[in-house]
């Protein structure tokens, strides 16, 4: 199959990222020495400074493979609800949820914390070197359109908010009030922000400490020190809640990370705390199916693989949450084989099924159900949820596709990394004089625990996100690793993405590129958390046919040009030791290797 891109081919190492400008930023750090980690850190750092629908004060997800102990990791850097920030808060003041933006929509910063966590423990590089092309970026760098063109449909909302006007409206009073592309945009807050960090970790070099504890000066500074002071005064100013105490209580959770057997292939995913496990839970409900013998995107393939998206993501939507907070999610049962027995002898083979409904994991690991109750009444709650008013900001497509970005890195050593980090989109709510967006993500908590009762609002609980990375392994050794941005799409689009390689024979490009469907039929994780069971999305591309066969089935067709993620992915070819790496047409997605 012709691709719109060419397969990325690299021998010692492979970046590839949201951003060209970000690539680069990896190109550079591997270039002086780092390892997969310190490009991955890099180029975190650099779609941080560009608004890559992300900055620095959003939150962080990533798989790290260790070659030296043949171990998947976990890094955790997502920020919790801040003090005061409850149900009854929320209520009071006529909200069903907590806002999309805004000061209020914030959770605690997370990407500073594990992009510091993951240069101490895993790289080589000094944070001054990391930090380089992010420095010189905020001090100047050309603006794409993208994120021009953005922060011109947003000016409404950045008005409202002082030190992000200063910062992002760099034209006041014309029609155009956004940098035009191209035009240097400059954050000098946000370059001394990263300077006192590199300034943390000079000093402690110069008075004699290690690097890994010269590194977590910086974390220290950024978290409790003279910076956390000036993010929490400008979170306040402007009415959010985030205190020096839950900067300082908060820390990033180095985890191991869930996984399944498919066919041979060993899929790493985060815990429960991001909705990776329900693409775990779908492999293992595809298995009692020969989806090969459907066919590539014929109409009995695309109607499996909605239906097992259905039941998985039903049960995310209910048992999904924080597993550093009570109720224990039954994460044994949701993932056990037989569960998935049981759950694939669900689908009806000839209709869509609109009721869908979370199942009952407690069985498969030798316990009852504690919310037996709630269970059975899901889907009324799930009703009264699609029938609450529009929310003023985003439409339902807009929130289920939140974007965000990915990075991708491998080096010859064997040091992989896949990072999903987000929050902080604009337009964001800037902290005082730090330069540094606050997060968006307390939307995706619940209100009432009809709904979930893992993933209810509570000061220093993290909310349940749409954020995975992925990690694969055959005989222990690296697969494939990939990422995507997109929101509640993520894992839809990762599931088929890895299909495409291991079921359909399609090289990393090809499997990158290749036309994927969404199902809308999963409640979203943003704005009102609506549902559309049975909607569809399709590449235009797809045949008569196969759209004439899903309408029969009771799926209602949207159609996009293109729907391939964007995903970024690397392969690796042990035949010949070398990388082979993927990256969609579907946006600004770039890779660089060597």
């Amino acid at each position: 199959m012709r691709t719109a891109k060419p397969v990325l081919h690299g021998r010692h190492w492979m970046a590839i990222t949201g951003k060209p400008l970000a690539a680069t930023a990896g190109a550079m750090t591997f270039q002086r020495g780092g390892n997969a980690v310190d490009a991955a850190c890099a180029m975190l750092a650099a779609t941080s400074t560009m608004w890559d629908v992300l900055s620095w004060g959003g939150e962080t997800q990533a798989l790290i493979y260790n070659p030296h102990t043949g171990q998947v990791i976990g890094i955790n850097a997502l920020g919790v609800a801040p003090t005061g920030a409850t149900p009854e808060f929320f209520r009071s003041r006529g909200m069903q949820y907590p806002p999309e933006y805004g000061p209020l929509a914030a959770v605690t910063p997370g990407t500073p914390g594990g992009l510091l966590v993951m240069l101490a423990e895993y790289g080589k590089l000094s944070l001054k070197e990391v930090l380089e092309p992010a420095i010189q970026m905020a001090d100047g760098y050309p603006i794409e359109a993208q994120t021009a063109n953005s922060i011109e449909r947003n000016k409404d909302r950045i008005r409202e908010w002082p030190y992000s006007r200063a910062v992002f409206l760099t034209h006041p009073g014309e029609d155009r009030e956004a940098p035009r592309p191209g035009e240097i945009f400059r954050q000098p807050d946000l370059a001394r922000t990263l300077r006192q960090l590199v300034e943390a970790e000079q000093q402690a070099l110069a008075a004699g400490r290690s690097r890994r504890q010269a590194i977590m000066a910086a974390y220290e500074r950024f978290y409790r020190g003279d910076i956390a002071r000036e993010f929490v005064r400008g979170v306040q100013e402007q009415g959010g809640l985030i205190t020096l105490d839950d900067l300082a209580r908060w820390e990033v959770k180095v985890e191991q990370p869930l996984s399944v057997d498919y066919k041979g292939i060993r899929v790493y995913k985060l815990s429960q705390w991001t909705q990776g496990p329900a693409m775990l839970q779908a492999l293992n409900i595809l298995e009692n199916f020969d989806l090969k013998s459907m066919g590539y995107n014929s109409s009995r393939y695309i109607h499996t693989l909605y239906q097992s998206m259905s039941l998985a993501f039903a049960d995310r939507d209910f048992y999904y949450g924080d597993p550093y907070f009570a109720p224990e999610e039954p994460i044994r049962g949701l993932l056990s084989d037989e569960y998935a027995r049981q759950r694939a002898a669900l689908i009806n083979l000839e209709r869509n099924d609109p009721t869908i409904a979370p199942g009952d994991p407690y069985p498969f690991q030798g316990q009852s159900n504690p919310f037996a109750a709630l269970l059975r009444n899901w889907n009324r709650a799930r009703a009264d949820s699609v029938s609450a008013p529009p929310r003023a900001g985003l439409t339902f497509e807009q929130g289920f596709y939140l974007g965000t970005t990915s990075v991708e890195t491998a080096d010859a050593e064997g040091w992989v990394v896949s990072i999903t980090p987000s929050g902080g989109w604009v337009p964001a709510v800037i902290a005082g004089r730090t330069g540094v967006g606050l997060s968006q993500r307390l939307q995706s908590f619940v209100l009432d625990a009809a709904e979930n009762p893992f993933n209810v609002l509570r000061p220093g609980q993290r909310p349940r996100v749409t954020l995975t990375p992925t990690m694969a392994l055959q005989d222990g050794k690296p697969f494939l690793s990939f990422a995507v941005q997109g929101g509640d799409s993520q894992d839809q689009n990762l599931l088929q993405f890895f299909l495409n390689v291991v079921e359909f024979g399609m090289n990393v490009q090809e499997a990158a590129e290749a036309p994927n469907i969404n199902s809308f039929q999963m409640r979203s994780s943003f704005g009102g958390h609506e549902t559309q069971p049975g909607r569809i999305l399709l590449a235009e591309s797809m045949p008569a046919w196969v759209r004439s066969d899903l309408r029969r089935m009771g799926y209602e067709l949207t159609f996009e040009e293109r729907t391939s993620g964007p995903i970024n992915a690397i392969w690796f070819d042990r035949q010949h030791g070398t990388f082979w790496g993927g990256s969609s047409h579907h946006g600004e997605d770039y890779g660089i290797a060597w």
